[in-house]
């Protein structure tokens, strides 16, 4: 695992620790896809993340929003002491799931209920669809996100709306597997009409191979990418205890996931 993945994982976990809540499985395994879009991919920058025409990176899956602090922290939006100072606090803006009314800039949608985000993205697609910009959009969703109604209606609703300049991401990492078998997502997403890949999600070049990829096709078809993650992804404990799914670690269990990342 290369540096930044590890400082983006130490952020992460430090945030966690001083907010105190966290699904912190969650977060490791999409953090590289986060990173990945917004170092490589996206015509997004601090000076520009209130243009009309920027690329927009929307969260669905909101209990991940401890993967894009620290992405937007290493970009040069927030400094992680200001972060870690407020989270989690009385009114505070840095919310354990994003809150867009508190930000000019770099945060682009209220998350929350899962299946919002992707109707959301969607919308914005179509507006800029209409308006002619050259704006792409990037919804990250979960795999467990696709047993709402919303997330397929979204899918009928941009295939018909021919929205080539969405994207939606599925971090695949077996969330609902223990619950419910949801078969082939490239298979169900290609018979909804998308532009479907599949990639490594915690594999960079991967990653940016793919979305450049896709990018380049405006054939008005959707993309989507499936996202093959593992939960927990840098840190042995975090993968094998699923007490992490939603768990914020004490002085002593940061000090130790903390090793687990550097060690890596």
């Amino acid at each position: 695992m290369n540096q930044i993945s590890k400082t983006l994982r130490k952020h992460a976990l430090y945030l966690s620790h001083k907010c105190r809540d966290g699904n912190l499985q969650s977060v490791f395994s999409c953090l590289d896809i986060v990173w990945t879009l917004y170092d490589r991919i996206m015509a997004w920058s601090v000076e520009t993340a209130q243009e009309e025409d920027r690329d927009f990176f929307i969260i669905s899956k909101g209990q991940a929003t401890l993967a894009l602090y620290p992405v937007l922290i290493e970009k040069g939006m927030f400094s992680l002491e200001e972060i870690g100072a407020e989270i989690g606090s009385f009114d505070s803006r840095y919310c354990i799931q994003t809150d867009l009314t508190k930000f000019q800039g770099g945060i682009e949608n209220n998350a929350g209920s899962l299946g919002h985000g992707l109707p959301f993205a969607a919308g914005i697609a179509n507006a800029n669809k209409i308006k002619g910009s050259p704006s792409q959009v990037y919804v990250l969703c979960g795999d467990g996100e696709f047993c709402e109604g919303t997330m397929w209606e979204t899918c009928i609703f941009a295939s018909a709306k021919k929205l080539d300049n969405l994207c939606v991401i599925i971090d695949d990492n077996d969330s609902v597997g223990a619950m419910v078998d949801m078969g082939s997502f490239v298979r169900k997403l290609e018979a909804f009409g998308f532009d479907v890949s599949e990639a490594d999600g915690h594999n960079m070049e991967e990653l940016e191979t793919v979305f450049r990829a896709l990018r380049g096709r405006a054939d008005g078809r959707p993309k989507a990418v499936i996202a093959h993650t593992v939960r927990g992804y840098g840190s042995p404990t975090m993968t094998e205890h699923d007490i992490w799914f939603h768990k914020a670690p004490n002085a002593e269990e940061l000090e130790l996931l903390t090793g687990e990342v550097d060690a890596f």
